[in-house]
């Protein structure tokens, strides 16, 4: 993407009320799986975007939150829907970029990535974020996944041109064995998960594209996320969302 595409990517994506497929009783069952937290558990909420899921984690525990994001906006996003709600006590929204975390080893009872992984890699950030967590400390990451082996070649060329590193759940339950954690559970998000997040794309899409109807750069990128979309409405059974939940051993 030039710069001029990723003005018009930012601006299909801001104001939305979640950057990624999810919902509060996904988020719920996640965290449940975490059976042994003490009563107030350290969380880092990692590519918090808007921060859907950061509040749902804060009704979720007594816990302190710092969400931290690398995008100003959402950052200011959350801030002021932390306000909003009266969540100033439990969630801390600090902009930072996930590549380069300068926390104290240990630091964390909990690292949470939803929908976020996959900007630094489900491997690299499994091995990157782990000297975070604190013993027995619980990682908690959604991540795209091939759900069957034969996706139809059209879709298989769209995600490897999208997310080449798309692996099928074996393949990430591997990773997590391989990067030194225990495998507490995983999860298939539904497809109701997925239009939490999509239906509110299209509409903005919709805006936009007679906004832009005249700007072929601008274009290239509705187009690319309508793609997304109608791939997923086609072939939704092919793959998904699927939230993997595993314990630093």
């Amino acid at each position: 993407m030039n710069n001029k595409q990723q003005q018009v990517f930012f601006q299909i994506h801001q104001g939305l009320p979640r950057e990624g497929p999810g919902d509060y009783l996904y988020t719920q069952s996640a965290f449940v799986k975490m059976v042994d937290l003490p009563p107030s558990p350290q969380i880092l909420d990692i590519g918090c975007g808007p921060g859907a899921q950061t509040v749902d984690l804060a009704h979720l525990t007594n816990g302190e939150i710092m969400a931290i994001d690398n995008h100003d906006v959402y950052v200011e996003e959350l801030k002021q829907r932390v306000i909003n709600q009266g969540l100033s006590k439990k969630i801390t929204v600090v902009q930072a970029d996930m590549f380069n975390l300068d926390f104290p080893p240990e630091t964390f009872d909990v690292i949470w990535a939803e929908g976020s992984i996959y900007i630094i890699g489900f491997e690299t950030g499994l091995r990157q974020w782990q000297v975070f967590l604190k013993n027995k400390g619980y990682l908690a990451a959604s991540e795209l996944t091939w759900l069957r082996p034969d996706p139809p070649k059209a879709l298989k060329d769209f995600w490897d041109q999208a997310y080449p590193p798309m692996n099928d759940v074996a393949g990430n339950l591997n990773i997590i064995a391989n990067t030194g954690y225990k495998i507490i559970d995983y999860l298939v998000l539904p497809q109701s998960a997925w239009w939490n997040y999509y239906e509110p794309l299209e509409r903005k899409l919709q805006v936009l594209q007679n906004e832009y109807l005249d700007d072929l750069e601008a274009m290239e990128v509705i187009e690319m996320e309508k793609m997304e979309i109608e791939f997923y409405r086609q072939y939704s059974e092919y793959y998904g969302y699927v939230f993997y939940v595993m314990q630093n051993s």
